[in-house]
């Protein structure tokens, strides 16, 4: 079978490996569908701090079970799914106590170990999710972005009945907004200097998109939201630029979700956040909790994703998917890799 290997930054091979065969209490995978995340572009550019190369990517998976081992249940051949992509050591104080997914020696598919990005894929049986039959595989695959949202918006104590702030309209953005509008916010405000993706926030029916580098954000919050502004805050770009507005534009006693991740460490004015009792609240990846949100939002027609994916590549063309958000000049949002 073909698997796809980052060999180093800005070079992917495919390699000719024997199909895996499940050992007990482990799945094969056919992956489908293969979403290409920020994540990902990060280490195809060397930039990523905890990836080392060769690396064979793909943890935003759709796809369906090819075989089982000796004693899985509930998972049979044929079936739809996705998987959550942690690897947990089961033993430190976080995952004894429900929080596994910031386990103290967590690695994630497709980062610290080998992802999706071949034909077929083992794991165990306790990482997948069997998804309803009239889901489809894009949507199968984009199950787990949508469980970021889940999480962070989670971590706030959700967003029914609030009036939501979002900075930041790429895909984590744009996926937390319509999280937060499917949730039962009052409103949600998504912000992004980047017209196209104001544009395709718009497309996925979140009205109120503001381009702080042609209006003043701070204005159109009180216009939109009133005199006491937003509710809840979620920086999801991981600049200093987002956070500093987040801090900034908070009313005394906000909470502001922190989801982005941040590739250079950012100043902040924490005179701010204790002189206005602000809750700087930080957001890693999802529990399984979170991906059966997420899966019930999309499954029940909550979520739009379609205008999201903006190109699809087959498996034997992985480097051009790449190339292709390189060469966008920022215009897309979700790239998808088909392997059927």
């Amino acid at each position: 079978m073909k698997q796809a290997v980052m060999t180093a930054p800005g070079e992917i091979q495919f390699r000719e490996i024997e199909k895996p065969t499940p050992r007990e209490g482990e799945v094969v995978i056919q992956p489908r569908r293969i979403g290409v995340c920020g994540s990902d572009i990060h280490v195809y550019h060397g930039l990523h701090p905890y990836t080392g190369y060769p690396i064979v990517q793909g943890h935003e998976v759709g796809g369906v079970v090819a075989e089982v081992g000796e004693g899985v249940t509930g998972l049979e051949p044929g079936d739809r799914i996705t998987f959550m992509p942690q690897v947990t050591c089961g033993e430190c104080y976080p995952c004894r106590h429900g929080m596994a997914h910031i386990c103290e020696s967590l690695r994630v598919m497709g980062f610290q170990t080998n992802g999706a990005g071949q034909e077929y894929f083992v794991l165990p049986a306790a990482s997948v999710l069997k998804l309803p039959e009239s889901m489809s595989l894009d949507e199968a695959a984009m199950v787990e972005p949508v469980s970021v949202a889940v999480h962070a918006l989670a971590r706030a104590g959700g967003a029914a009945g609030k009036r939501v702030l979002v900075l930041g309209a790429g895909t984590i953005g744009n996926l937390t907004a319509q999280v937060a509008r499917a949730s039962g916010a009052a409103q949600v405000m998504i912000t992004d200097i980047s017209p196209y993706k104001l544009e395709k926030a718009r497309e996925c029916g979140l009205d109120i998109a503001i381009n702080p580098a042609q209006e003043s954000l701070e204005e159109a919050i009180r216009t939109y939201f009133g005199p006491d502004r937003a509710d809840l805050i979620l920086e999801c770009v991981g600049v200093e630029a987002t956070v500093t507005d987040a801090i900034r534009l908070a009313r005394k006693g906000t909470t502001i979700v922190v989801v982005g991740v941040f590739g250079k460490k950012p100043q902040v004015d924490l005179g701010l956040v204790q002189d206005r009792e602000l809750s700087l609240v930080g957001s890693l990846m999802y529990q399984k909790a979170d991906y059966e949100q997420a899966i019930a939002l999309i499954a029940g027609g909550r979520m739009s994703l379609s205008n999201m994916i903006t190109h699809r590549f087959p498996f034997d063309r992985y480097p051009d998917a790449y190339r292709a958000i390189e060469e966008s000049g920022g215009r897309y949002l979700k790239v998808m890799i088909a392997l059927d």
